[in-house]
């Protein structure tokens, strides 16, 4: 069914140890949608851009299936913009120019057509925006998965965690886990983010792969080894919109079929970093991203 997927359109310049970039489009929300297209039956876009923004690459989110009624052109702004540079090791980046443009008044708006959204994903953004947009939801979907960051662990801890009581699943990384729950332990800093609210608890660790938390249960999907890393950008944000896209389509939110939306998740973020931006997720065959999931899943098999 239909999946909403709330965060960011953005023009990122990127450079890395295999090259360099200037002004691809990125974005929360593009790596999420692009991603969940291949999945789910419905994907409907909310995010914000600015009169530099083509039409073509409006178009291009299209072609995917993507619903586009829910993104506002902000004719008088920029849209947002991030340039950031990776070291050799491609897990620790410098940023070097972050401009807000659109997002400093964003507000958003929720289509009628959307509104019978079975999964949310709340891609990062302040918690006060994603608690407003599952206030403006006129049924509470099925599933809601959040993804946050350090930045509002620092300056929005309070609004954090009242946006945490309302929401079923959390996708972060192994430091954001530890700074959110205060422990080193990632099993423990599970158990203090349950306590927080969501149910489920996804805990991911780069090229070591992620780890879902729930249900007293533990699961955990390893990393592919890749023989070349482009690009990391988005990687976090393909695998929820691969691990959202997957719930959306089968309607199963358990824990085992959560194994397998991370498994699917992985698959959509090997693509991703194969290629700088969002490059390698357009245009991928069924049969690839079938092959892909097939290779986690040799990974964690044992017999």
């Amino acid at each position: 069914m239909s999946l909403l997927a709330v965060g960011t359109v953005a023009f990122d310049s990127l450079e890395t140890p295999f090259g360099k970039v200037d002004k691809v489009i990125g974005g929360s929300a593009t790596y999420i949608t692009l991603a969940a297209s291949y999945f789910a039956p419905k994907v409907n876009l909310v995010a914000v851009v600015g009169y530099d923004f083509d039409h073509n690459d409006i178009l291009n989110f299209q072609k995917h299936g993507i619903n586009t009624e829910g993104l506002q052109i902000k004719q008088d702004k920029k849209s947002f913009f991030w340039a950031g540079r990776y070291h050799n090791d491609m897990n620790t980046r410098d940023t070097l120019v972050t401009e807000l443009n659109v997002l400093e008044d964003f507000d958003p708006i929720i289509p009628e057509s959307y509104q019978d959204c079975e999964v949310l994903m709340l891609g990062n953004l302040t918690p006060s925006i994603q608690t407003t947009v599952i206030n403006r939801l006129k049924n509470r979907p099925q599933l809601i998965v959040m993804d946050t960051m350090n930045l509002w662990m620092n300056i929005a801890m309070d609004e954090l965690r009242h946006t945490l009581t309302l929401v079923d699943v959390l996708s972060i990384n192994d430091e954001e886990a530890r700074q959110l729950s205060g422990e080193y332990s990632l099993r423990m800093a599970a158990r203090r983010i349950h306590d927080m609210g969501p149910k489920y608890v996804i805990i991911k660790k780069g090229e070591h792969g992620a780890l879902l938390f729930g249900e007293e249960k533990m699961f955990y999907a390893p990393a592919l080894p890749l023989e070349e890393v482009f690009d990391p950008t988005g990687a976090g944000d393909s695998f929820a919109g691969g691990f959202t896209g997957y719930l959306a389509k089968i309607r199963d939110y358990s824990f085992e079929s959560m194994k397998r939306g991370i498994i699917y998740g992985s698959a959509m973020a090997s693509f991703c970093v194969e290629k700088f931006g969002p490059e390698r997720l357009i245009g991928l065959s069924y049969s690839e991203i079938e092959e892909r999931a097939a290779q986690f899943h040799d990974l964690v098999r044992i017999v």
